[in-house]
């Protein structure tokens, strides 16, 4: 609502966090589920199609979110460290069809966690959860490489990207000449402080995630099979958690966020406020 109701705020990597919203938004949809997971396992109550639906928008909306921010940090890098080709090549209709390729590339790379589910409508009459048919099909192997695939590689593409941003911001320091420099510098600086921040939440809430996914693929024995199960309640919390934090690092980081949504949430008092 921020980024669509302020003209100031529509910015290219505002477009990438306000469709990340979107995607964060969906991903709480799947909550009420989980809980009821967690509160009582069997037997699942609401239809084979809800539980392929809800493991098929967790899977897109967690790719979606990945690539949002590995697209996003692209877009930072070429505005950094080439300027000049950014504002030529990054534009708000060319960031809108980007985006719209990453929600398509994500919900076509989820596929298989819908498709791939098992048939038997008993399995699901007693519990909403991959079964011997769905190991049989090759599900958790496909969990297993698309896990690798849409969370290393990208965290290695961010690591790379933040270093050759984090040089020439560095390098820039020496160049700096003239009031409109410093203050693009300075705003340059403040984006990338949000991202980082961003990109560091992230990291931590979704690791725990692919590990217990790691482990719960390679778990044998029972014992194993116990303590995967408890990990993954923790990775869930965070999980979950991952989807809710992004506005308050927002809030507590940049100030023009803060203020626009002072102004959404409190508008009469914004006004009275800017009158004074």
């Amino acid at each position: 609502l921020v980024v669509h109701g302020y003209r100031d705020m529509k910015t290219t990597t505002n477009l990438y966090l306000g469709s990340m919203a979107v995607s964060d938004l969906l991903i709480l949809l799947g909550l009420p589920f989980d809980l009821y997971r967690l509160w009582r396992s069997r037997p699942w109550i609401f239809g084979q199609l809800l539980c392929r639906l809800s493991h098929y928008l967790s899977e897109g909306c967690t790719y979606c979110t990945i690539l949002h921010i590995t697209a996003l940090t692209v877009e930072r890098y070429l505005a950094i460290c080439f300027p000049l080709k950014a504002k030529v090549v990054v534009t708000k209709r060319r960031v809108k069809a980007v985006i719209g390729g990453l929600w398509a590339l994500a919900f076509l790379s989820a596929g298989p966690f819908f498709f791939q589910q098992p048939d038997n409508h008993t399995d699901f009459s007693r519990e909403c959860k991959p079964t011997l048919q769905a190991v049989e099909s090759g599900l958790l192997a496909t969990m297993f490489w698309v896990t690798t695939f849409y969370f290393i590689l990208p965290i290695i593409c961010l690591n790379v990207l933040y270093a050759f941003i984090g040089r020439e911001l560095w390098r820039s320091n020496a160049r700096l000449r003239g009031p409109n420099a410093v203050l693009r510098e300075k705003g340059h600086r403040q984006t990338v402080k949000i991202l980082a921040v961003v990109v560091l939440a992230f990291v931590i809430c979704w690791l725990p995630f692919h590990i217990g996914r790691i482990i719960f693929i390679n778990t044998q024995d029972t014992r194993m099979m116990l303590f995967s199960q408890y990990f993954n309640i923790f990775a869930l919390q965070l999980f979950y958690l991952s989807a809710s934090i992004n506005p308050i690092l927002y809030n507590l980081i940049s100030k023009k966020y803060r203020a626009a949504a002072y102004k959404l949430l409190l508008p009469h008092r914004a006004t009275e406020r800017a009158f004074t």
